[in-house]
Protein backbone atom coordinates (compact mmCIF):
# COMPACT_ATOMS: atom_id res chain seq x y z
CA UNK A 1 0.00 0.00 0.00
CA UNK A 2 2.96 2.35 0.40
CA UNK A 3 3.73 4.31 -2.72
CA UNK A 4 7.16 3.29 -3.12
CA UNK A 5 6.40 -0.74 -3.09
CA UNK A 6 3.51 0.08 -5.58
CA UNK A 7 5.91 1.81 -7.74
CA UNK A 8 8.35 -1.03 -8.34
CA UNK A 9 5.33 -3.50 -8.58
CA UNK A 10 4.38 -1.28 -11.25
CA UNK A 11 7.61 -1.52 -12.80
CA UNK A 12 7.70 -5.12 -12.88
CA UNK A 13 4.60 -5.14 -14.57
CA UNK A 14 5.50 -3.00 -17.02
CA UNK A 15 8.67 -5.05 -17.85
CA UNK A 16 6.69 -8.05 -18.07
CA UNK A 17 4.26 -5.99 -20.55
CA UNK A 18 6.90 -5.30 -22.99
CA UNK A 19 8.79 -8.52 -23.30
CA UNK A 20 4.97 -10.12 -23.95
CA UNK A 21 4.92 -6.66 -27.02
CA UNK A 22 8.65 -7.60 -27.87
CA UNK A 23 7.67 -11.61 -28.76
CA UNK A 24 4.98 -10.92 -30.32
CA UNK A 25 6.37 -8.23 -32.34
CA UNK A 26 9.21 -10.89 -33.03
CA UNK A 27 6.45 -13.10 -34.22
CA UNK A 28 4.99 -10.69 -36.77
CA UNK A 29 8.46 -10.21 -38.13
CA UNK A 30 9.60 -13.92 -38.64
CA UNK A 31 6.38 -16.16 -39.54
CA UNK A 32 5.52 -14.61 -42.77
CA UNK A 33 9.04 -15.05 -44.37
CA UNK A 34 9.01 -19.08 -42.99
CA UNK A 35 5.20 -19.66 -43.35
CA UNK A 36 3.38 -16.94 -45.44
CA UNK A 37 4.10 -18.28 -49.49
CA UNK A 38 1.53 -14.89 -50.40
CA UNK A 39 3.21 -11.76 -48.60
CA UNK A 40 4.96 -9.51 -50.91
CA UNK A 41 7.18 -6.86 -50.32
CA UNK A 42 10.21 -7.64 -48.35
CA UNK A 43 9.15 -11.08 -47.47
CA UNK A 44 8.70 -12.02 -51.75
CA UNK A 45 11.61 -10.70 -52.85
CA UNK A 46 13.64 -12.55 -49.91
CA UNK A 47 12.28 -15.91 -50.87
CA UNK A 48 12.85 -15.05 -54.66
CA UNK A 49 16.62 -14.03 -53.44
CA UNK A 50 16.92 -17.87 -52.00
CA UNK A 51 15.77 -19.45 -54.84
CA UNK A 52 17.56 -17.63 -57.47
CA UNK A 53 20.71 -19.33 -55.04
CA UNK A 54 19.50 -22.30 -55.19
CA UNK A 55 19.03 -22.16 -58.75
CA UNK A 56 22.52 -21.15 -59.72
CA UNK A 57 23.96 -23.62 -57.17
CA UNK A 58 22.17 -26.08 -59.86
CA UNK A 59 23.63 -24.90 -62.59
CA UNK A 60 27.04 -24.49 -61.64
CA UNK A 61 27.38 -28.06 -60.33
CA UNK A 62 25.84 -29.01 -63.41
CA UNK A 63 28.54 -27.08 -65.44
CA UNK A 64 30.86 -28.42 -63.60
CA UNK A 65 29.76 -32.00 -63.54
CA UNK A 66 30.83 -34.27 -66.88
CA UNK A 67 28.47 -33.79 -69.86
CA UNK A 68 26.77 -35.64 -71.49
CA UNK A 69 25.09 -36.58 -74.41
CA UNK A 70 27.08 -36.60 -77.52
CA UNK A 71 30.29 -34.85 -76.22
CA UNK A 72 30.34 -38.05 -73.83
CA UNK A 73 30.47 -40.27 -76.69
CA UNK A 74 33.24 -38.45 -78.90
CA UNK A 75 35.53 -38.61 -76.24
CA UNK A 76 35.22 -41.58 -74.53
CA UNK A 77 37.56 -43.88 -73.82
CA UNK A 78 37.55 -46.63 -76.53
CA UNK A 79 37.82 -43.72 -79.46
CA UNK A 80 40.57 -41.86 -77.53
CA UNK A 81 42.47 -45.31 -77.87
CA UNK A 82 41.18 -45.15 -81.92
CA UNK A 83 42.58 -41.79 -82.34
CA UNK A 84 46.08 -42.80 -80.45
CA UNK A 85 46.20 -46.01 -82.46
CA UNK A 86 45.57 -44.32 -85.50
CA UNK A 87 47.94 -41.26 -84.96
CA UNK A 88 50.69 -43.82 -84.41
CA UNK A 89 50.07 -46.01 -87.31
CA UNK A 90 50.35 -42.80 -89.66
CA UNK A 91 53.71 -42.34 -87.85
CA UNK A 92 54.87 -45.58 -88.66
CA UNK A 93 53.96 -45.34 -92.17
CA UNK A 94 56.06 -42.10 -92.38
CA UNK A 95 58.61 -43.87 -91.08
CA UNK A 96 58.43 -46.60 -93.15
CA UNK A 97 58.39 -44.37 -95.99
CA UNK A 98 61.55 -41.91 -95.20
CA UNK A 99 63.57 -45.61 -94.72
CA UNK A 100 62.61 -46.76 -98.11
CA UNK A 101 63.90 -43.01 -99.61
CA UNK A 102 67.04 -42.84 -97.18
CA UNK A 103 67.89 -46.19 -98.92
CA UNK A 104 67.08 -45.48 -102.50
CA UNK A 105 69.26 -42.13 -101.86
CA UNK A 106 71.97 -43.92 -100.70
CA UNK A 107 71.75 -46.47 -103.56
CA UNK A 108 71.44 -44.07 -105.77
CA UNK A 109 74.61 -42.23 -104.39
CA UNK A 110 76.84 -46.17 -104.77
CA UNK A 111 75.48 -46.08 -108.34
CA UNK A 112 77.14 -42.81 -109.04
CA UNK A 113 80.36 -43.43 -107.10
CA UNK A 114 80.86 -46.82 -108.79
CA UNK A 115 80.20 -45.56 -112.94
CA UNK A 116 81.85 -42.05 -112.27
CA UNK A 117 84.77 -43.63 -110.17
CA UNK A 118 85.44 -46.89 -109.47
CA UNK A 119 84.78 -47.95 -113.22
CA UNK A 120 86.77 -44.84 -114.28
CA UNK A 121 89.67 -45.52 -112.57
CA UNK A 122 90.03 -48.95 -113.00
CA UNK A 123 89.65 -48.33 -116.60
CA UNK A 124 92.65 -46.19 -116.63
CA UNK A 125 95.09 -48.99 -114.76
CA UNK A 126 97.18 -46.51 -113.09
CA UNK A 127 100.00 -48.77 -111.25
CA UNK A 128 100.09 -46.72 -108.01
CA UNK A 129 96.55 -46.25 -107.73
CA UNK A 130 94.78 -49.21 -105.57
CA UNK A 131 91.55 -49.18 -106.63
CA UNK A 132 90.54 -51.87 -104.69
CA UNK A 133 92.08 -50.68 -101.76
CA UNK A 134 90.75 -46.78 -101.82
CA UNK A 135 87.03 -48.47 -101.76
CA UNK A 136 87.76 -51.80 -100.49
CA UNK A 137 84.00 -53.90 -100.93
CA UNK A 138 81.81 -51.23 -101.81
CA UNK A 139 80.43 -52.77 -104.68
CA UNK A 140 79.16 -55.69 -102.04
CA UNK A 141 77.85 -52.91 -99.89
CA UNK A 142 76.14 -51.83 -103.36
CA UNK A 143 74.61 -55.25 -103.60
CA UNK A 144 72.88 -56.05 -100.20
CA UNK A 145 71.65 -52.19 -99.90
CA UNK A 146 69.69 -52.60 -103.20
CA UNK A 147 68.19 -56.31 -101.90
CA UNK A 148 67.55 -54.43 -98.59
CA UNK A 149 65.97 -51.95 -100.36
CA UNK A 150 63.86 -54.78 -102.17
CA UNK A 151 62.82 -56.92 -99.52
CA UNK A 152 61.42 -53.73 -98.05
CA UNK A 153 59.77 -53.00 -101.00
CA UNK A 154 58.02 -56.26 -101.06
CA UNK A 155 57.18 -55.96 -97.45
CA UNK A 156 55.17 -52.71 -98.19
CA UNK A 157 53.68 -52.74 -101.47
CA UNK A 158 50.26 -53.83 -101.66
CA UNK A 159 50.08 -54.39 -98.05
CA UNK A 160 47.73 -52.80 -95.35
CA UNK A 161 49.88 -50.46 -93.18
CA UNK A 162 49.21 -52.76 -89.92
CA UNK A 163 50.13 -55.88 -91.98
CA UNK A 164 53.52 -54.33 -92.71
CA UNK A 165 56.21 -56.79 -90.72
CA UNK A 166 59.00 -54.10 -91.61
CA UNK A 167 61.45 -56.22 -88.49
CA UNK A 168 61.14 -59.57 -90.47
CA UNK A 169 62.96 -57.99 -93.49
CA UNK A 170 65.93 -56.70 -91.02
CA UNK A 171 66.25 -60.04 -89.59
CA UNK A 172 66.23 -61.63 -92.82
CA UNK A 173 69.27 -59.76 -94.00
CA UNK A 174 71.51 -59.10 -90.59
CA UNK A 175 74.05 -61.45 -91.49
CA UNK A 176 74.59 -60.21 -95.06
CA UNK A 177 75.03 -56.75 -93.56
CA UNK A 178 76.86 -57.75 -90.47
CA UNK A 179 79.44 -59.57 -92.56
CA UNK A 180 79.77 -57.12 -95.30
CA UNK A 181 79.39 -53.41 -93.45
CA UNK A 182 82.42 -56.06 -91.07
CA UNK A 183 84.66 -55.71 -93.98
CA UNK A 184 83.88 -52.03 -95.17
CA UNK A 185 84.70 -50.51 -91.29
CA UNK A 186 87.60 -52.81 -91.08
CA UNK A 187 89.00 -51.24 -93.87
CA UNK A 188 88.20 -47.58 -93.11
CA UNK A 189 91.08 -46.08 -91.62
CA UNK A 190 93.30 -47.91 -94.33
CA UNK A 191 91.49 -46.50 -97.23
CA UNK A 192 91.83 -42.84 -95.44
CA UNK A 193 95.00 -43.36 -95.16
CA UNK A 194 95.58 -44.20 -98.83
CA UNK A 195 93.60 -41.56 -99.78
CA UNK A 196 95.27 -38.66 -97.95
CA UNK A 197 98.84 -39.79 -100.05
CA UNK A 198 97.27 -39.87 -103.25
CA UNK A 199 95.86 -36.21 -102.32
CA UNK A 200 99.57 -35.23 -102.25
CA UNK A 201 100.74 -36.86 -105.35
CA UNK A 202 99.67 -34.71 -108.40
CA UNK A 203 99.45 -36.96 -111.19
CA UNK A 204 97.18 -39.07 -108.56
CA UNK A 205 95.31 -35.93 -107.26
CA UNK A 206 94.29 -34.84 -111.01
CA UNK A 207 92.84 -38.06 -111.24
CA UNK A 208 90.39 -38.03 -108.20
CA UNK A 209 89.68 -34.41 -109.69
CA UNK A 210 88.46 -35.47 -112.77
CA UNK A 211 86.18 -38.02 -111.44
CA UNK A 212 84.59 -35.32 -108.71
CA UNK A 213 83.88 -33.17 -111.98
CA UNK A 214 82.03 -36.05 -113.60
CA UNK A 215 79.97 -36.60 -110.48
CA UNK A 216 79.12 -32.58 -110.57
Amino acid sequence: DCPGKEGVGGKKRNLALLRSKLYIGERRRTEPVVESTTTAGDHGTLRRSQSDRTEYSQKLQEKMAPQAGPSTSATSPQEDEEQVSRRLMARRVKIIAELMQTEKDYISDLDLCIKEVIQPLRNKQIARFDVDGLFSNIELVHQVSAKLLSLLEEATTDVEPPMQIIGEVFLQIKGPLEDTYKIYCYRHDDAHTMLESYEKDEELKQHLRDCVQSLK
